[in-house]
């Protein structure tokens, strides 16, 4: 790859990382060398030892990637007024961040069960992050539907890149159709839609 050597640091090891998750994700974690991570992205094998250690570096990588996005993703949202269009907004950027990864990151843990479950910081860590989340965009005086509705629709969001890992159909095409998924287990709120033109019920403001 033309000019590697001179990208940013950051820069490099978010492209390590996304060309090893495509690799460890199509032939395995075990069947997968440093060096063809490195020959693929243009690097040489001592260049890519200066950004990770070895391939379970990467791995951890992309975990604590995913746990500093959650974090963000918690904080924006205690930023911000509750209610309809917030529960809306937070569905839309959970899909985003899913979608970064995609159907890569489900291929690869599908794929290499075990190394998730030894290099993974645990399941606590991603669990405690989505209940702070969840308290953030529902508040103590929530019914069981209204906070039952949020969680459904936001573990609906990885179900969906799960369930559709053998669909004939892109990536861009399960993003599409798990927003809309995700978006229907919480539907807005009367007062949150807007009317339409011809007097039925319009959108809501946060889609």
């Amino acid at each position: 790859m033309a000019g590697a050597g001179h990208r940013r640091g950051s820069d490099t090891k978010a492209e390590i990382r996304k060309v090893a998750l495509e690799l460890f994700a199509a032939q395995g974690y075990e069947a997968t060398s440093l060096r063809e991570i490195a020959e693929r992205l243009g690097i040489t094998k001592a260049a890519l030892y200066y950004h990770f250690k070895g391939k379970e570096d990467i791995v951890r990588s992309l975990f604590a990637e995913h746990l500093a996005d959650l974090d963000e993703l918690v904080e924006w949202a205690r930023t911000q007024p509750p209610g309809p269009r917030l529960r809306a907004q937070t569905i839309d950027r959970m899909i985003d961040l899913v979608s970064q990864q995609g159907l890569q990151a489900v291929r690869f843990a599908f794929a290499n069960q075990h190394v998730v479950k030894e290099l993974h910081p645990g399941k606590e860590n991603v669990f405690e992050r989505l209940t702070a989340l969840f308290d953030a965009l529902t508040g103590p005086d929530a019914s069981v539907e209204e906070a039952l509705r949020i969680r459904m629709a936001l573990f609906s969001v990885n179900l969906a890149f799960f369930a559709g890992q053998d669909l004939e159909a892109s990536n861009e095409q399960i993003v599409a159709a798990a927003r809309d998924i995700a978006h229907l287990l919480n539907p807005p709120a009367e007062c949150d839609t807007e009317p339409a033109p011809d007097g039925s019920a319009g959108r809501s403001e946060g889609r």
